[in-house]
């Protein structure tokens, strides 16, 4: 069992639950559709319902145009799963900012999580205007004020108050110092990049559990498996990702046809080791655009259907 996390009970939503109690949480993630039919939402719902504790809709994911977040989370909540609102600074100043995450509250969101966002030059508008009026920290800090003290950035007050479990993204790193920040500045739980060096990603939890921060912030660990030598390319290749040589070896060394069962063996064993981890909330699982995968990855890692 993780470490339960400090949480008022007036924190609604499953998620927040699993986190409080220190059962091992599951999340997952969705991208919105590029169109006007929240259908594929509909969908990916059906495969998760049961399965994981909430699941993420991505917002405006690599600046391209899609579905908003929060017509993807109603989606979600009407299908009977919990979402997890993605908020990102990119596209809003902090007038729409707020006004979202009051409409998030009000429509029975129950959780966020808060990023900065990329920039527009990687998306499908790149000559789109940035506004950036506020990072994920002063996000982070508006919601807050917003949840803690019922109070705008303007100083306005609002009645009632909203209530979500907030959320933020980070990639472990030899350092635990940038974990520590969001933790002080409001996350309550935090995803993490793709966790593929679990012996890495342990030097870094250490330092988490030193702090007592993980009594703080659950720690949702990254996982996904690589279904193809292109894929292990890319993942490769971004930055705060480690693809130990280990696993490369193990994917390079089946034939083509058997790299994408590979893939998923092997993320079910990284699954079965963090469980195992003393300071490991959860797992956030990354299949986008196969949610049917999802179940498969946890049954075989040893975790029942919920419900």
């Amino acid at each position: 069992m993780s470490t339960p996390t400090a949480l008022s009970s007036e924190i609604p939503g499953r998620l927040a639950d699993a986190l409080r109690s220190g059962r091992f949480a599951v999340t997952a993630e969705v991208a919105p559709p590029r169109g006007a039919d929240l259908g594929p939402v509909r969908r990916a719902a059906d495969h998760l319902r049961g399965w994981v504790d909430a699941v993420n809709v991505t917002d405006n994911a690599g600046a391209n145009v899609r579905v908003s977040s929060l017509a993807g989370s109603l989606a979600l909540l009407e299908a009977g799963v919990e979402p997890v609102m993605q908020m990102t600074c990119r596209d809003r100043n902090r007038i729409a900012l707020q006004s979202d995450l009051l409409a998030a509250s009000a429509l029975g969101v129950p959780n966020l999580v808060l990023m900065t966002g990329d920039r527009p030059e990687q998306g499908d508008h790149p000559d789109a205007a940035a506004v950036f009026d506020l990072d994920s920290g002063g996000l982070m800090a508006a919601a807050r004020s917003l949840r803690d003290e019922g109070v705008l950035l303007s100083g306005r007050s609002v009645d009632p108050a909203p209530r979500w479990l907030l959320g933020a993204v980070d990639s472990p790193g030899p350092s635990a110092d940038r974990f520590a920040q969001k933790v002080d500045g409001g996350a309550q739980f935090v995803q993490t990049q793709f966790v593929f060096d679990v012996d890495a990603f342990s030097g870094w939890l250490s330092q988490v559990r030193d702090r007592g921060l993980d009594a703080r912030c659950g720690v949702l660990a990254g996982v996904g498996p690589i279904r193809s030598l292109r894929a292990l390319e890319f993942l490769s290749s971004i930055p705060g990702v480690s693809v130990p040589e280990q696993l490369e070896r193990r994917l390079r060394g089946v034939p083509s046809d058997k790299v994408a069962a590979e893939g998923v063996a092997a993320c079910v064993d990284t699954v079965r080791e963090l469980r195992e981890l003393p300071g490991v909330a959860g797992v956030h699982v990354m299949v986008v655009g196969d949610e049917r995968g999802v179940p498969e990855i946890l049954e075989a890692a040893g975790m029942a259907r919920t419900s």
